[in-house]
């Protein structure tokens, strides 16, 4: 009985941490143009050939980006600003707070302009394929940005 006790306050005590804990602002407001990959616990999503190109400037694009991220549940931001070209956001997973953070900046590019994105998770190891399917889900939702 007192074993089982002391690991459920452990239990507690542990999801608290996660679910309360701040984030260092200075550790994950990261520009995505010079984040590492971070393999298996996020995706890192760059300009370039091959990556969608939307016909808007920049600041455009990051607005209706913002938009579609801040209407997502349990996301909100962390640092930055639209106005200041790059935003972090933190998106919890809903049954336990779990952490991942989101660093996005767009870029000019012939054409308009492309996102820089660096999704990752705070704890553990692999995310599970969860930012990128929340990424993917985004950037469906931003395909009429004209």
């Amino acid at each position: 009985m007192k074993i089982s006790l002391i690991l459920l306050v452990v239990l507690i005590a542990g999801l608290a941490y996660v679910r309360l804990s701040p984030g260092d602002r200075e550790a994950f407001h990261v520009d995505p143009l010079t984040a590492a990959d971070p393999g298996e616990s996020g995706v890192l999503l760059v300009p370039g050939p091959g990556a969608a190109t939307y016909p808007v400037p920049p600041g455009a694009l990051l607005a209706a980006f913002d938009k579609i991220v801040l209407a997502s549940p349990r996301t909100r931001l962390f640092a930055g600003s639209v106005a200041g070209g790059l935003v972090t956001y933190v998106a919890r997973s809903k049954w336990f707070g779990f952490p991942d953070y989101i660093s996005v900046r767009a870029v000019a590019v012939d054409g308009g302009s492309q996102l820089a994105v660096y999704s990752r998770l705070r704890f553990g190891g692999s995310d599970l394929g969860v930012n990128a399917a929340r990424l993917d889900g985004w950037l469906e939702a931003l395909q009429p940005v004209e």
